[in-house]
């Protein structure tokens, strides 16, 4: 039973991978298709990046003891890497708000401007995502004071 599973299962992830390179790359016909392996600037508009990126400040402001949240400032650098999935490794710029983690509505906080509250940090995170089987974790992080 096995062995009359395993080239329907093969050729179904053979599928996978090429449905995941085709739609992870977002190619525009003036870039080329992304390379197996290889590490690649990515453009900040993708939906995967953007996926990785709010993935990525979420999962930092869960492990974050600050009674504030803290949001993105800007995108310093954003790659990708095509493997058994895509790493997404990420240079942010991120800044304290005045909105505790109480409160809902991230998106719309001021950042602090008193120099006691105010904190920027430089932060490196790599994000795993597998698209085809909605799997994402954080394989690195890191942050430093800016």
């Amino acid at each position: 039973m096995i062995r009359t599973l395993r080239v329907p299962l093969l050729l179904l992830a053979g599928l996978a991978v090429a449905l995941a390179v085709s739609s992870s790359s977002d190619a525009s016909p003036n870039r080329p298709p992304m390379r197996l392996g290889g590490i690649e600037e990515a453009d900040v508009k993708e939906h995967g990046v953007r996926y990785a990126l709010s993935y990525a400040l979420s999962e930092y402001n869960k492990a974050s003891n600050d009674a504030y949240h803290s949001r993105l400032v800007k995108v310093v650098r954003a790659r990708k890497q095509l493997v058994a999935g895509v790493i997404y490794y990420l240079d942010l710029e991120i800044g304290r708000t005045t909105c505790t983690k109480s409160e809902p509505n991230l998106a719309d906080c001021p950042f602090h401007e008193e120099p006691n509250l105010k904190r920027r940090e430089l932060c490196s995170f790599q994000i795993y995502t597998v698209p085809w089987l909605g799997k994402v974790s954080m394989l690195k992080s890191s942050c430093e004071n800016a």
